[in-house]
């Protein structure tokens, strides 16, 4: 899909990632044509100017409410992960198997790499390379996302003991999250780049996780043990 063409249907999300009446009218045009550039154009072409002329206002007032373009790109983040992380939340609180709430993760995901905030959050890791203030922001964001993903499998792993259904030992929370979440970043990276030979196997893997979870869901609904560590009785 052509870049202008997502961030088109992007436009109401944006209205909902930067919610005018909780910024104020100004914080929440500014962040949203933030958004719409890095998204377009990455953190190396982001200029001040061009994103106050698209949101029709003085270039000082970003410097007024955010101070540096560095804060403005880490509010655009939080902005958008405050939101994504509300909806992850929910997605793990509520009900459905390990399989179904795979399923919508993946729907989650195929949003947010329409709406650009794939790239924005992969252009603001690249920049954070070379710019050591950015990456001292932009660092505890990312590993915040990668411990809610290693609650959500701790809580996913304590769910399946509870029900007489334990992993082998070797199968830890820290263990599977860190499959999860290193897979996914990389997933998005190898998206991002448009490889259609990347993407068919990216899917192959998001497919065959998917028929395992729900292998064990079934497992667990007729009360059969999924798996036992070797010794084990």
């Amino acid at each position: 899909m052509p870049a202008t063409a997502a961030l088109q249907r992007a436009e109401p999300e944006l209205a909902e990632l930067f919610d005018a009446a909780e910024l104020g009218e100004t914080k929440a045009r500014i962040l949203s044509a933030a958004f719409r550039r890095l998204a377009s154009e990455g953190y190396a072409a982001l200029s001040v100017r061009e994103i106050a002329k698209d949101a029709g206002l003085n270039h000082a007032l970003i410097n007024y409410h955010f101070g540096s373009k560095d804060q403005l790109v880490i509010e655009v983040l939080d902005g958008a992960n405050r939101r994504l992380l509300a909806r992850q939340d929910e997605m793990y609180q509520g009900p459905g198997g390990f399989a179904q709430k795979w399923a919508q993760a993946r729907r989650f995901y195929e949003s947010d790499l329409a709406s650009g905030f794939v790239r924005v959050q992969a252009e603001l890791w690249a920049a954070s390379f070379s710019n050591p203030e950015l990456r001292d922001k932009f660092l505890p964001r990312l590993l915040a996302w990668k411990q809610r993903v290693r609650d959500a499998v701790g809580a996913a792993l304590a769910a399946l003991e509870a029900r007489g259904a334990p992993l082998p030992a070797p199968f830890s929370a820290d263990v599977v999250a860190c499959w999860i979440s290193e897979f996914w970043l990389g997933m998005e990276f190898g998206d991002l780049l448009g490889a259609p030979q990347q993407r068919e196997q990216h899917r192959a893997a998001l497919d065959a996780m998917q028929a395992l979870l729900q292998l064990l869901d079934e497992r667990i609904a007729a009360g059969a043990p999924v798996a036992r560590s070797r010794g084990r009785r």
